[in-house]
């Protein structure tokens, strides 16, 4: 296995200026919010804070599992802050955003998963202005229907839950997490709303595993999928077993979608939230042409002698 102190020259980021990046982080910090943006070490974090865009963090910067690829702490958790909903929807409202990011840690410690404190930050955050998108990234809730149906019906428009990786490493990479029982999620809330997934590459999966995960992806109703490289936040955790090479992340993205995937992100550097609201936008337009489409299609007036 290799490591990634020698990262080749395609993940190398160009440090963008920090005047922008400064004001937003500032803003994050005095209202006492996380962004999985810094917790998790994300390598676009700067760019994201110098667009104005962030991914906040819900129910903590603590979590309960134990997934070797993740810098997010695993120091003991807290009780979930009741007012942090309330201020990540003044954040939110503040910064003007338009389009909003939420994740959360995984809370085994909560009956619901912290599905409820989700709900609510949804809830808040509609009060402000009933206009703002909001794309989620959960937890698997361990399988709750009942907890994800909570989230649902605060009626996000985009649902997102990570594979992560393809099941074989899941025991390694994994171990508190099951990938039928993921899949049963995005199936469940692909009837509500749209759904979006992630994978990262170089853990040691195969082509042909990544391949069989877009199927599966495909077959419980996901529309958008994200691809990237993984890069291990320290020697701790699960080593970088190979870099793939850009031209590679490009053939998944011309294999997602060949399977129908609305849209698709693959590169090296992209994560779960990155351009986000790009992503939905494209989707969301392409649905309305293909409804008009589909009208016209059905409309008397095409229909032949």
């Amino acid at each position: 296995m290799m490591t990634d102190d020698k990262k080749p020259a395609w993940l190398k980021i160009k440090i963008p200026a920090a005047k922008k990046e400064t004001e937003l982080f500032a803003g994050i910090k005095q209202r006492a919010l996380c962004t999985v943006c810094v917790e998790a070490h994300c390598p676009n974090q700067l760019e994201c804070f110098q667009r104005g865009t962030a991914t906040f963090m819900l129910l903590g910067p603590t979590c309960t599992r134990r997934c070797t690829f993740c810098a997010v702490g695993k120091t003991p958790v807290h009780p979930p802050d009741p007012q942090e909903p309330w201020r990540i929807a003044e954040a939110v409202y503040q910064m003007g955003l338009r389009y909003c990011v939420l994740t959360m840690v995984s809370r085994d410690d909560l009956e619901d998963g912290g599905a409820r404190h989700v709900a609510k930050t949804l809830e808040s955050i509609h009060n402000q202005d009933s206009g703002i998108r909001i794309e989620v990234l959960i937890s698997d809730l361990e399988g709750s229907p009942r907890a994800l149906n909570d989230i649902l019906r605060q009626k996000p428009d985009v649902l997102n839950h990570n594979l992560e990786t393809v099941p074989r490493l899941y025991g390694v990479v994994r171990p508190q997490a099951d990938y039928k029982r993921s899949l049963g999620v995005l199936k469940l809330a692909a009837e509500a709303c749209i759904t979006k997934s992630g994978l990262m590459l170089g853990l040691g999966e195969t082509p042909t595993e990544v391949l069989q995960v877009m199927d599966d992806l495909r077959e419980n109703g996901c529309r958008l999928l994200t691809i990237g490289q993984y890069l291990a936040p320290s020697q701790r955790h699960h080593p970088v077993v190979r870099y793939v090479h850009p031209e590679e992340f490009a053939r998944y993205d011309h294999e997602a979608r060949q399977r129908g995937f609305s849209e698709v992100a693959s590169a090296p550097l992209v994560r779960s939230s990155y351009r986000a609201e790009e992503l939905f936008e494209r989707t969301r337009i392409g649905s309305v042409y293909g409804m008009k489409k589909s009208l016209q299609k059905r409309s008397p007036g095409n229909r032949p002698d």
